[in-house]
């Protein structure tokens, strides 16, 4: 990438970081602020997917906006009025409230697309994995940062004045990313006057259903991102009641977790990839993943309980890219759009869907109950990931592939 390349993407990753340390501050908090209004776990679950289920409609919508008025435009217009939305979350009224103002925000914040389309505007298609490297980067030093700066601004008391100092704060920088997109932000192509077609998904569903890689892929990003949202919403409930955490500890925590990414995307992956290929990391991160989930309620120490997300996150961030990469470089370029528009709804449906049913487990189960049901759910997809490594080789060899 040349200079003037590079002068046009560091500001966009310059706006992710403050964007998802802002969005990332609040992730610690969610457990403890559900409990301001007495949610149950799956309730508290319910909070973390809503985001999801707003981001769903915000990546289709803004993804088309960002063609016709332009990158910057469109992630000025989207991180402002969410960092406005931060403010009404910290005066939410009941849990309901709570939800819808957390639809509003996830709908203004899918705004991925919009900077993968920026990312694919200013590189070249060989240099294109590179550059999302460094987008993927920026992401994890803001998710890294974002939740210790929550957990130290958090009270100590489970009431909703103790987490309104750090919900403002979130607010405050998505505002700042907005500021910094409307000034510094430079388009590096002129909008195209209209928006991309809507994905055709019933074409492509038909289409990754008739091909036993693809679909497989899909079963893997389906299922890992489900496990992974749900651990995450768990987390919180979890480590209060076994190590009596609060807000401010969780929030520590959080710092090893996207540690975990951090180091997984700036030092594994790239070696990895290169020595084994995508789909044998994708069975090395499922592995990571049910490790971590199977030994944290077995381990059950403050120690175990932070190395061991650091681990799970670090499997996540080594399995899912390789997916993405795999599906994009076996679907056909006409059939690229619809294939991965599907990808994204699929994984956000698993996000959805998955935490609020983990609450379920937790409370009618037992509380340990979700750490083993993630870890087998994880086991039985790196039994489809090893049937798709088989695929790949076959492939590769020459030998017609099937279902």
């Amino acid at each position: 990438m040349d200079r003037k390349q590079w002068a046009i993407l560091a500001p966009l990753l310059v706006a992710v970081f403050i964007n998802i340390a802002g969005f990332s501050l609040i992730l610690p908090l969610l457990p403890f602020y559900g409990q301001v209004f007495d949610a149950r776990p799956h309730e508290i679950g319910l909070l973390f997917a809503a985001y999801s289920f707003g981001n769903v409609f915000g990546e289709i919508y803004w993804g088309r906006k960002s063609d016709i008025w332009g990158r910057s435009r469109v992630l000025a217009l989207t991180t402002l009025v969410a960092g406005l939305s931060y403010f009404a979350f910290a005066y939410a009224p009941g849990l309901w409230a709570a939800v819808l103002i957390r639809i509003f925000s996830g709908f203004f914040s899918g705004t991925l697309g919009v900077c993968t389309g920026f990312i694919a505007d200013v590189s070249a298609p060989e240099k294109r994995a590179k550059t999302l490297g460094y987008f993927g980067a920026a992401f994890s030093l803001g998710f890294a940062f974002g939740p210790v700066l929550g957990g130290l601004l958090a009270g100590e008391e489970v009431v909703a004045a103790s987490f309104r100092l750090p919900i403002f704060v979130a607010g405050v920088l998505s505002i700042m990313a907005s500021l910094w997109c409307a000034l510094v932000l430079r388009d590096a192509a002129q909008p195209a006057g209209e928006g991309r077609p809507l994905p055709k998904y019933s074409d492509a569903f038909r289409f990754v259903a008739a091909d036993g890689l693809l679909s497989r892929l899909f079963v893997i990003g389906f299922f890992g991102i489900a496990a992974f949202a749900s651990m995450e919403a768990i987390y919180g409930l979890w480590s209060e009641e076994n190590f009596g955490w609060s807000a401010r500890d969780l929030g520590l925590a959080f710092l090893a977790i996207g540690s975990g990414g951090l180091f997984a995307q700036l030092v594994l992956i790239g070696p990895l990839v290169a020595r084994y290929g995508e789909a044998r990391v994708i069975v090395m991160g499922l592995a990571l993943l049910a490790l971590s989930m199977l030994l944290q309620p077995i381990l059950r120490t403050p120690v175990s309980g932070v190395l061991l997300m650091g681990l799970l996150m670090t499997g996540h961030s080594l399995a899912f890219p390789g997916v993405g990469a795999l599906l994009s470089r076996n679907t056909p370029g006409e059939r690229q759009g619809s294939v991965m528009g599907l990808l994204m709804a699929s994984n956000a449906v698993g996000r959805i869907v998955a935490p609020p049913l983990f609450g379920l487990i937790y409370s009618a189960v037992g509380h340990d109950a979700p750490w083993y049901a993630g870890a087998v759910m994880i086991g039985l997809v790196a039994i489809v990931a090893m049937q798709a490594v088989r695929l790949l080789d076959r492939q590769r060899a020459g030998t017609p592939v099937t279902n």
